[in-house]
């Protein structure tokens, strides 16, 4: 059965140079890429292949890890579209290995939408990333309207993933210890999953898939808390105003990837909240890689049918992306 992972991450030495030296780029999660994930993140070649072949996934949807470029302000514009010509190039070289969701200079609302456009065209991305907020401004506010109305004209997802907290939230909730247990509790640990569950809370609230009832986001790591609260998310619809329940827009907006959480109880839970034909598989490569054909076997070991298997394996992200169009026979001049 074929397998596709939606959530593979990638970090050029380009954006790593700039997360270094561009003032205010660093938020904290720099440290978080050392040794063997640092030189697994910039490698696309070879040695993936070789650990994606060891696991046994067919394909990589390749993203930019985070903080995207959000903290890159206008450097971020001309930095997209040399992070995702790389990515494009990347996938035309092994086009039956590898697909791509396109970074974006979300600080730039007009360009954001331009090279959204751009990447799907031209490049055959798949969709976009997006990172939650913009410094204080979150996923809801109006800097990413045109993303929102791009993606959803182009009809290609939008993968919500992680971002550390604000320092105010970091310092009220996840400080207090020492710096590495600070940072992993306010990360990986769990302020990345909390953050990137409000963000989608927040652009529910907001009425943007009122505006764009055909728009489609992806949440990872089972949904990033807010499937397993939906029964109180639901009471929102209280003072919502919103023209569906909160529950609808969960069933008809989202969908859910594992994010490298094996587990069978979260697949269990996450199919009970939107169904079989919105879950998609991934790994979180490199940073829940595991030897042992780890993601092969978790698939294999499931006890869903197996229709349901390959609609998980690799089915519903091909329907999900079948608006994209296909990689470019050859990447335009100037990439």
């Amino acid at each position: 059965m074929k397998i596709i992972a939606i959530e593979e991450h990638a970090l050029p030495d380009e954006v790593q140079h700039a997360w270094n030296t561009i003032p205010g780029a660093d938020d904290g999660t720099l440290g978080l890429n050392p040794g063997i994930l640092g030189s697994r993140l910039a490698d696309l070649g070879e040695q993936r292949l070789a650990l994606m072949d060891e696991t046994g996934v067919d394909v990589q949807v390749l993203s930019l890890t985070t903080p995207g470029l959000n903290n890159l302000g206008h450097h971020a514009v001309d930095l997209a579209r040399r992070v995702n010509d790389l990515l494009a190039e990347t996938v035309a070289s092994k086009p039956s290995r590898f697909q791509a969701l396109a970074v974006l200079p979300s600080t730039s609302p007009d360009a954001a939408a331009q090279e959204l456009k751009r990447c799907v065209d031209e490049l055959g991305c798949k969709g976009a990333i997006l990172y939650g907020r913009v410094r204080e401004r979150n996923l809801d506010h109006a800097i990413f309207e045109p993303t929102f109305a791009c993606a959803a004209e182009l009809g290609v997802p939008l993968l919500i993933h992680p971002q550390i907290p604000q320092a105010s939230v970091r310092n009220a909730y996840y400080a207090g210890f020492s710096t590495p247990i600070d940072l992993a509790l306010s990360t990986f640990g769990l302020g990345w999953h909390y953050e990137a569950g409000i963000q989608f809370v927040r652009v529910v609230l907001a009425g943007v898939f009122d505006r764009h009832p055909n728009l489609q986001m992806i949440l990872g790591h089972w949904g990033e808390v807010v499937i397993f609260y939906l029964e109180r998310l639901a009471m929102l619809d209280r003072v919502s105003g919103l023209q569906r329940p909160f529950v609808d827009y969960v069933r008809n907006n989202l969908y859910l990837t594992a994010s490298g959480m094996f587990s069978p109880a979260y697949l269990q839970q996450a199919i009970g909240a939107v169904g079989p034909d919105r879950i998609l598989f991934s790994t979180d490569y490199p940073y829940q890689y595991r030897p042992g054909g780890d993601a092969r076997r978790f698939i294999e070991d499931l006890t869903l049918g197996s229709a349901d298997k390959a609609r998980f394996a690799h089915e519903n992200w091909e329907r999900l992306t079948r608006n994209s169009g296909s990689q470019p026979d050859a990447i335009p001049s100037g990439a």
